[in-house]
């Protein structure tokens, strides 16, 4: 295991710390020791620089129909962008005529992305499960209801066709990436890409002003039908500057990053894309996924290439382990460069960090940074970041430059909230949701609680405590404090499980439903084999009968109702970030898991619950 000794790979990282005021009502105020720097006033200012200091540097690469990599660079996507930018404005496109995208990660997307905002058009990238997940396409509807777009993009008219005929008007003209639209006013991009731009191009470049809205990112959270946040420019470019300050390692060569994340989040759209732009990165768009048959992407990837910086979630984490344990090559060329690695949530379990910071010992002799922080799509999103070595997961550090912070207490927790230039103006055609946002100060509301690592020591910096939306009673009145609940049964259940979803709203007593931790499992199911279906580990006696002696004994520690789990199912589909089970902050979304998994929560409380339900002796 790690210990003081372990050498630690040297970054340049962030300089100072921040100071804390206490005041009269018991809130807490934190600021950044360090001024925020400055910025540009358009992200495109950084396509512009890296295009004339590097115009052939890959901007971004994507393997072609699976096979190699088609690549982007510098001097193209300028080109490219500007051509996209005069045919928008062509068009007469605006905040309230704006481009929707309905499309996975893609070049295309991508050069999108950026000229709307070159031009001062904004784009709104949509969830892609909204258009092919979903049979009724309520989410899609209620999405184009609020933007009113003058535009829409499809990377595949095939495979938006449905969606296309059932909540896109007939007279929005559609860009597709391939094959034509039949029977409606379409254009192809390549098309687009071929106008000729005009100093049209550059003047709407130089009206843009900081506050103009550059992007819409819908967020749902865990508040049911997805609400529209306003990016401006500011936001954008104010985050990436805090992100360098942080990371200022950034700036000292050009990050590599592979990353699925999608754009439609914060986290895909705005910090990962934003920081390769800023810093004249590349970003190899990576098509795996954190599930069990999406994750060979992932891998196929990371033997290709070799990441400066590397993102992912908890789930993500925990598969590519085995496959770094397995596969010496891999892990080599992953850790060869890699300065930074960014876990999303604070669900990272204890025995999953320590598990890495062992390998990453074995793999290449010191450890590499490994950290979280706090951020919304409201923040574009970094908003509080751990930028050193922290000795434990979940911490999410301290405010970053030029975010200001307050905590304010609420029961027994601290309610976090911030302000800076980062924070949105509110959402898109709801000025009653804005208003509910903003505390009377202006700080943004998160809707979390936080607690101090050392309260006498700020810079010690601060955990999650869960999100005040979650909490619920019992049946019999009694409250349910999920945030530290979920964090004890993470801590307890450890190695086997990654994350759970508290259940028992209006209900009897306290279930739950576990996302497990499989290779874990697998050793405890070693005589199925490594080849083993998950339903199969998961309902193999070794795994349900440790289970159920956990569970026993976590019973025997708890202090009441409120803290006492009863029953447990192991998930064997992961929670999916495309139908929203995911947040745009990485963490799980209780409430919509529990929606779209009322059956399983049916089958936890039935009388006569099935043979998957583990359950302790009646009391």
């Amino acid at each position: 295991m790690n210990t003081a000794m372990d050498k630690v790979r040297a970054v340049n990282l962030r300089r100072s710390g921040a100071t804390m005021e206490r005041r009269a009502d018991g809130s807490f105020i934190i600021r950044p020791e360090e001024p925020l720097e400055d910025y540009p006033r358009v992200l495109t200012e950084r396509l512009i620089y890296w295009a004339g200091a590097a115009p052939d540097r890959a901007l971004a690469a994507k393997r072609h129909a699976g096979g190699p990599w088609r690549y982007l660079s510098y001097g193209e996507a300028l080109q490219k962008v500007r051509s996209l930018g005069q045919a928008f404005l062509d068009r007469g496109l605006s905040a309230d005529r704006p481009i929707a995208i309905l499309s996975d990660n893609d070049l295309e997307h991508l050069l999108l992305m950026f000229a709307g905002q070159h031009v001062g058009i904004p784009t709104a990238s949509i969830a892609p499960a909204y258009s092919l997940v979903s049979t009724d396409f309520a989410k899609l509807k209620h999405v184009m209801k609020i933007l009113r777009p003058g535009m829409v993009f499809v990377s595949s008219s095939q495979k938006y066709r449905r969606a296309l005929d059932a909540a896109i008007d007939s007279d929005i003209e559609i860009v597709f990436a391939e094959e034509g639209v039949v029977g409606r006013n379409s254009i192809s991009f390549g098309d687009l890409c071929g106008v000729t731009p005009t100093e049209a191009v550059d003047a709407a470049y130089a009206a843009i002003k900081p506050d103009d809205v550059a992007k819409f990112l819908f967020s749902s959270g865990s508040t049911g039908l997805p609400k529209a946040v306003i990016n401006t420019h500011r936001m954008i470019c104010s985050n990436q500057q805090m992100i360098l300050q942080g990371f200022r390692f950034l700036s000292e060569a050009p990050p590599i990053v592979v990353d699925w994340m999608p754009w439609n989040h914060t986290a895909g759209g705005n910090h990962n894309t934003g920081m390769t732009v800023y810093n004249g990165g590349t970003l190899y768009i990576d098509d795996g996924r954190p599930t069990s048959p999406g994750i060979a992407e992932t891998v196929r990837n990371l033997r290709e290439i070799a990441p400066t910086v590397y993102f992912n979630m908890p789930r993500g984490y925990d598969l590519l382990l085995a496959c770094f344990r397995d596969d010496a090559k891999l892990r080599e060329n992953f850790f060869s460069r890699l300065k930074f690695m960014f876990y999303a949530g604070a669900a990272l379990s204890q025995p999953l960090w320590d598990a890495y910071r062992k390998l990453m010992m074995e793999a290449c002799g010191e450890r590499i940074l490994m950290a979280t922080g706090l951020g919304a799509t409201e923040t574009s999103p970094m908003a509080l970041q751990c930028t050193w070595d922290s000795e434990r997961a979940g911490a999410i550090g301290i405010p970053m430059p030029g975010v200001e912070a307050k905590l304010v207490p609420s029961g027994d927790k601290l309610e976090i909230r911030v302000k800076g230039p980062n924070v949105t103006p509110g959402y898109w055609r709801d000025p009653e949701l804005t208003r509910h946002a903003f505390d009377e100060e202006g700080y943004y509301k998160f809707g979390d609680a936080v607690r101090f690592v050392d309260p006498a020591d700020v810079n010690k910096g601060l955990l999650f405590d869960g999100r005040f939306a979650e909490d619920f009673k019992l049946a019999s009145g009694t409250f349910v404090n999920v945030g530290p609940l979920r964090t004890r049964i993470i801590h307890w259940f450890a190695p086997y499980v990654i994350d759970v979803i508290i259940t028992g709203h209006d209900r009897n007593f306290v279930g739950m439903m576990s996302v497990p931790n499989l290779e874990a499992c697998r050793t405890l199911a070693s005589n199925l084999g490594a080849g083993a279906a998950p339903a199969a580990v998961l309902r193999h006696d070794s795994v349900t009968g440790k289970f159920a002696t956990l569970l026993e004994s976590f019973a025997a520690h708890a202090t009441g109702n409120s803290n006492r789990v009863e029953r447990a199912l192991l998930l064997e589909e992961s929670p999916s970030l495309d139908a929203g089970e995911i947040t745009d902050k990485g963490s799980l979304n209780q409430r919509t898991i529990l929606e779209r998994r009322a059956a399983l929560v049916e089958e936890i409380y039935a009388p006569d619950s099935s043979s998957r339900v583990i359950r302790i002796r009646e009391r």
